[in-house]
């Protein structure tokens, strides 16, 4: 067989060859194993307030929708479950948190493989708490994955990175606390913070007195 059939050869089988393979990486990440697979994947999903629960229904949606992402990345829809019995609390604490203990819980029984979570502010806020679900998670060979990658904790690199991502955690929630702290501060400097009426007054509700005004207390 001369040269120039054997590169026509080559040509035609290297493209099908190239899509196997992209296929093939785009489905399978190389940290997930077949032990990974035969365990359940963990979609967690939490709001911090009720008002969030009510308001912010697109983050919530989104949450939901990590389910789909377990089921790309190699788990079937049997094997994938949703916590999303923390609706409406802080994630400072796990104390309250029902379903970040079952979580912790199914972890420390090895039957999870991955946890997904929108962001990892969603599963914890606490450092305490986040390198306590870490410690478990590497033990356990359980992986962690968010909107920005896909993470084994018992890697140290990735470790490392989860580390600093529950860092900021915490310290974002500390920030948000002290804006808010400030600017009450800064309304009651200027005496419009009344957090309940004086004596013998009471708030009015209609709208000839002015609603939110106060008024003497009929009673």
């Amino acid at each position: 067989m001369s040269n120039s059939t054997l590169q026509q050869t080559s040509r035609k089988q290297s493209p099908a060859s190239t899509h196997v393979q992209s296929t093939s990486t785009v489905h399978r990440s190389e940290k997930i194993t077949d032990d990974h697979l035969c365990r359940m994947a963990i979609v967690y999903v939490r709001q911090s307030t009720q008002q969030q629960v009510l308001e912010h229904r697109e983050s919530t949606a989104r949450q939901y929708a990590l389910a789909d992402r377990a089921v790309a990345l190699g788990w079937p829809t049997t094997a994938v479950e949703v916590i999303d019995e923390d609706q409406g609390r802080s994630g400072s604490s796990a104390e309250g948190r029902s379903g970040f203990q079952r979580l912790l819980t199914e972890v420390s029984s090895d039957r999870v493989g991955l946890i997904l979570g929108l962001e990892m502010s969603r599963l914890a806020r606490s450092c305490k708490d986040w390198h306590a679900l870490l410690e478990v998670c590497s033990i356990y060979r359980t992986l962690l994955a968010d909107a920005d990658g896909l993470y084994d904790p018992s890697q140290y690199n990735d470790r490392l990175l989860l580390g600093l991502k529950g860092t900021m955690s915490e310290a974002e929630l500390h920030i948000l606390k002290s804006r808010l702290q400030q600017g009450m501060w800064n309304k009651a400097k200027r005496g419009e913070v009344i957090n309940h009426a004086p004596i013998g007054y009471v708030r009015s509700l209609s709208a000839r007195d002015g609603a939110g005004d106060f008024v003497i207390d009929p009673d």
